[in-house]
């Protein structure tokens, strides 16, 4: 049995070890990003607004960003979202039902000088956030 440097049986068994060093498909083997992900997965999720919090920016920038406390109706985590453009955060309120979705940036990570945020906001009861900002559309009383 021939188990020389370029043998194929021995090219073969050391792409499979080796794949193994490759992050994106370590990941996708073992299911990490259902397994730790809050949205499972999917890429958007439902949620209730807890509270509304401001996170300061990481240097060198200094500002304020408006950000929600989300619980997730699908399993009950926690998330901070990100609530983009200007005044977008007063048409956000308490109780209200958000739709978030992933904020972009590094696999899945926090983006920017927002530490510790990875979603953003949306739909605020089935509204586009951006309709709201711009006064095409009012949010509806519940």
């Amino acid at each position: 049995m021939g188990k020389g440097e370029f043998a194929a049986k021995k090219l073969k068994e050391s792409r499979r070890h080796f794949r193994w060093k490759k992050t994106d498909y370590s990941r996708r083997v073992l299911n990490l990003k259902e397994r730790h992900d809050p949205l499972e997965g999917a890429p958007q999720a439902r949620g209730i607004v807890l509270e509304k919090v401001g996170i300061e920016a990481k240097q060198p920038n200094s500002a304020i960003r408006k950000c929600v406390r989300v619980q997730l109706i699908k399993n009950g985590r926690q998330v901070t979202a990100f609530a983009p453009q200007n005044r977008a955060i007063t048409f956000i309120d308490e109780h209200d039902q958000v739709l978030i979705e992933g904020l972009g940036g590094r696999k899945g990570r926090s983006m920017g000088d927002l530490s510790g945020v990875r979603y953003k906001v949306i739909k605020v009861n089935d509204i586009s956030l951006n309709e709201l900002v711009h006064g095409r559309k009012e949010k509806p009383q519940r």
